[in-house]
């Protein structure tokens, strides 16, 4: 059985070790800012009672923006379903942007979003390397593929898009 749920102060530490293995910590930089990702609500995808994905996002006036997105078991469709359980927030709430930002390194990123829609609205070359000198020097110098790491992306799903995306790609709620 797959389905997805909030995210609850209860999944606080198993939240903080799947990120901090992945990133190194739970503070994020982008678009100039550090955030924690603990703070931001979010969702869990399940199967078969056991954690195959998470998301968290953060809305802000009337767009949200995507903090984290990631899957522990690929190729289940919970990032989809991750992605899905977001937008029908905003949509729910009325916003009017659903955004999200990556960087030039993460190619699998790039290929998932624009797979599902999403379109690239912004490139902030050298973004990274800045914060990494003025926010957060503990991001990597190279990034996957050994490519290294210096720019931000800016990717929005259309608002047209929204309904169709939730349609296809949801799980049930619990």
């Amino acid at each position: 059985m797959k389905g997805i749920r909030p995210l609850t102060p209860e999944d606080g530490p198993r939240l903080k070790e799947l990120i901090t293995g992945n990133w190194g910590s739970t503070r994020m930089a982008s678009g100039g800012r550090v955030f924690d990702i603990l703070a931001h609500p979010g969702f869990v995808a399940l199967s078969e009672g056991a954690w195959v994905g998470y998301a968290a996002y953060e809305v802000r006036e009337r767009e949200m923006e995507i903090s984290a997105l990631d899957t522990i078991t690929p190729g289940t469709g919970a990032g989809s379903a991750l992605l899905a359980a977001c937008i029908k927030v905003g949509l729910d709430e009325g916003l009017e942007r659903l955004m999200l930002v990556t960087t030039n390194d993460n190619t699998a990123a790039l290929r998932f979003y624009q797979r599902r829609g999403l379109v690239l609205v912004a490139l902030r070359a050298g973004a990274v390397d800045l914060a990494r000198r003025t926010l957060k020097p503990e991001i990597s110098l190279i990034g996957n593929d050994g490519i290294p790491i210096r720019d931000e992306l800016e990717l929005e799903l259309p608002r047209a898009e929204w309904p169709a995306l939730i349609e296809r790609y949801s799980w049930p709620t619990s």
